[in-house]
Parts: C-alpha cells; structure tokens; sequence
C-alpha cells in the first residue's frame, strides 16, 4: 500500500485572463519586397499577410512577455504574487539557460513561482495550456501563468522567398486557475517525428564552433548567415489542411460537443488558406467567428493563438463565455488541440 498521501487541487481549471503584445514597429510588405523576388499580391494572396510587428531591441522575449503577462494578470483579477508557475513556450529566447521563465517571474512579482520554457512551435500555448490544467486540478499551483512569445523575426532568412514573409514578433499570456465546472476540455495532440525536416532550423547552434564555415549557408554578399526557420511549404500545407482538420474533430468529439455548439474558431496563424481550408473541412457554421490575426500579426508561432484571443475578445468579435476551439500546429511536427470557454 503506497505511503504518498494524494494533494486535490480544483475540481476543474478555466482560462481566467487574457493579454498580449504587438511591437510598435509595423513591416509591410513592401518593406519584404526589397529582398525577395516577389508581390503584394502574391503575398497576400499566398498567406494572407498584409503586415507583422518586429521588436525592436528593447522588446526582448522577456520584456514581451512581462507586458503581455501583466495584461493577463490584471484581466484575471488576481494579483501576481497568487500565481503558482510560469509556463513559458518559445523557440527564440537564444540562451540555453537559465530558462526566461525564472526572469518574468520574478519581474512580474510572484512569490518564487515555479518556472520554465517549453518548445513546441506552433503547438506551444496548447501543451502550455495542458500542463497548467493539470497543475490546478493537481493541487501544485491555483493560478497559472502560459505565455507563448516569439521574437521571429530573429530567425527569418529574409532572403528566402518562402519564409521572409511569414513571421512576425509578439506575446500572448493566459492565466489560468480554477473552476466548479469543466471549461477546458481533453487535449488531443501528438508528435509526427518523421515529419521533422518539414520545418526546422537552417543549421544547428554549434555549426559556428565546428571550424568548416563552408558548410554554413551565406547571404547574397557572401557573409555567412544566422540560423533561420525554413520549410517545405507544400508538404506543411497538405499536411496542416487534411491532417489538422481530423485533429480538430477529434478534440470537438473529446469535448462532447459538435461544430453547431461553438461560438469561435481559434487556430494558429500559420496562413489564411489553410484556416479556410481548415473551416472548409470541419463545416463550421457561419455563426462561429474564425480569428484571421495573421493578417496585420504574421505567424508569431506560439504567440499566435494567444494573441488572436486577446484581439477577438477586444474588439468585440468574441465575448465572455464564448466557446471556442483552439489548435495549433507546427515544427517537429507537433499539434495540439482543445475546447475552452473563452474568459
């Protein structure tokens, strides 16, 4: 008979709080054009893009995030110090160690919360989102923190006609704590490791200390470039339009609950023609609101279903309450999907 006595946290956990952060500064396409042989129209046509936000240099992944976090925090109604843990998920916080969870939560002004990063793309706020359900309902923290932040713009080869307009700067923060009822429903995600060259990183961290620069790709002026995401963009989109639609149904069906009862469609930003394709396959009604951020945000992987939560719920699009399906999807190739009650 085991010896470890059990801890009960909330029956249930809900999304509380919502905030995010764009940087000031606003590319247009135009400002893309300059290196790339291609066309506004194609552009938007392709991706849907108009516009995304850059950080500037003081717009750290830190600095995003503690703005989007307070945002957050503030929309809950709690104070920092009841948050339990910081679950951070990025791929473009370029240290190692220590995780840039530990810095926002001590600039936040938790009571030594526990904290780190998570990296899963695209996929991140949803496997964030997952670990803090599970924390709440645990009993090992009331209230925790998610925050998706991505600083892309670090990681565009802006010489690659099938990358250099698609991602964009940002952070999106949920709190998350508990509830009497059920308001995120099961996780359905999963890994597809075969897929990994699909998307992925140029070359790795270490290339630049193994001595053979040949072997390092080099910009038009011949000087060597900085690892960049890059992508085989058909194989993405087959992939995301009838693999992630499946996906989709799958976490409606977890939920109990069909297209009919939902208020919003949430997924990540990846682009305008697979999220249509995407509404297509899953014949959502013409009730529910579909969120089309990536049109003035980019692709700011996990930052992006965060970040077109905060705007739905500010302009008035989607309401308190509303239920909403999110999924994000992306490098590994990972994906996760959910039902949530929007807060």
């Amino acid at each position: 008979m085991s010896k470890i006595k059990a801890r009960k946290g909330a029956p249930y956990a809900r999304i509380i709080g919502v905030g995010g952060y764009r940087p000031v500064r606003v590319v247009p396409n135009e400002v893309i054009l300059e290196k790339i042989d291609s066309s506004d129209e194609w552009i938007r046509s392709r991706s849907g893009i108009e516009t995304r936000h850059w950080a500037n240099d003081e717009e750290t992944v830190a600095a995003m995030s503690i703005e989007a976090a307070g945002k957050a925090i503030a929309d809950a109604g709690i104070a920092a110090d009841q948050i339990g843990a910081v679950v951070v998920s990025t791929v473009s916080h370029f240290s190692q160690t220590p995780a840039v969870a530990t810095e926002i939560a001590d600039k936040l002004g938790t009571n030594k919360a526990a904290a780190f990063d998570i990296s899963a793309g695209c996929a991140g706020f949803g496997y964030g989102l997952t670990l803090a359900k599970g924390m709440v309902v645990e009993g090992s923290a009331e209230y925790v923190l998610v925050i998706g932040v991505e600083r892309l713009s670090d990681l565009t080869d802006l010489e690659d006609r099938a990358t250099a307009f698609l991602f964009g700067d940002g952070a999106g923060a949920v709190v998350v704590g508990p509830s009497e009822e059920p308001h995120i429903g099961p996780t359905v995600w999963g890994s597809e490791g075969d897929k990994s060259e699909t998307i992925k990183q140029t070359v790795p961290w270490n290339a630049f200390r193994l001595g053979d620069v040949s072997q390092l790709p080099v910009d038009s002026e011949g000087n060597v470039k900085f690892p960049a995401i890059t992508q085989e963009g058909q194989a993405v989109f087959r992939w995301a339009v009838f693999e992630m639609a499946k996906v989709a149904q799958q976490a409606l069906d977890a939920a109990g609950i069909t297209s009919d009862d939902l208020d919003v469609f949430i997924p990540h930003q990846a682009n305008v023609r697979i999220i249509d394709s995407m509404v297509k396959t899953l014949k959502l009604p013409e009730h529910v609101t579909v969120a089309r951020d990536i049109r003035t945000t980019g692709n700011t992987s996990a930052a992006s279903i965060p970040l077109a939560m905060e705007r739905l719920l500010a302009t008035g699009e989607a309401k308190s309450g509303d239920t909403a399906l999110v999924i994000g999807f992306g490098a590994g190739l990972v994906y996760a999907a959910t039902v949530v009650t929007l807060p």
